[in-house]
């Protein structure tokens, strides 16, 4: 999974946020899916573009990100390869595309979701990015203190 950081959550919330403000969804094309929407806040290009770019190779998300090289000169490697460098694995951007992590889905509480229904992938998005809120959060260690008299002191 995705390492904690904050620009991972902001992502996926951003995304999410999106969505629920009316971004298109269509999970048959590349541009406006799962991993379509999120390539669009991570990258500086449109749903129209990336759709552009997927469809010089074949395949959906799942098989272009098997085949994925990074020297390949293909519009679509390079978008993959922005959301790896992003922070993002090949898998998992495979499972945001068929919304199929068994870390998120066991937060959620379902052992399934339809990758291809919206609201499914918006509560996929943001139970992915509190899970990792939670991971950042459980890495902070803070001092133990206790007070004296009129002060107080680290343990």
């Amino acid at each position: 999974m995705a390492k904690s950081s904050l620009k991972i959550i902001d992502a996926l919330r951003k995304t999410a946020f999106q969505l629920e403000s009316g971004n298109r969804y269509e999970w048959g094309h590349m541009g406006s899916c799962n991993c379509g929407n999120l390539a669009q806040t991570i990258t500086s290009f449109s749903r129209a573009e990336i759709q552009k770019y997927a469809i010089e190779k074949r395949g959906d998300w799942s098989e272009q990100l098997i085949d994925y090289c990074p020297t390949s000169g293909y519009p679509m490697d390079m978008i993959i390869e922005k959301m790896i460098d992003f922070g993002f694995s090949r898998q998992d951007l495979h499972h945001l595309e068929w919304l199929s992590d068994s870390n998120i889905l066991n937060r959620i509480g379902v052992g399934f979701l339809n990758r291809n229904l919206k609201s499914d992938t918006i509560l996929y998005m943001k139970s992915w990015a509190n899970l990792l809120e939670d991971e950042l959060i459980d890495q902070i260690k803070l001092p133990n203190f206790y007070k004296t008299e009129d002060t107080l002191e680290l343990v």
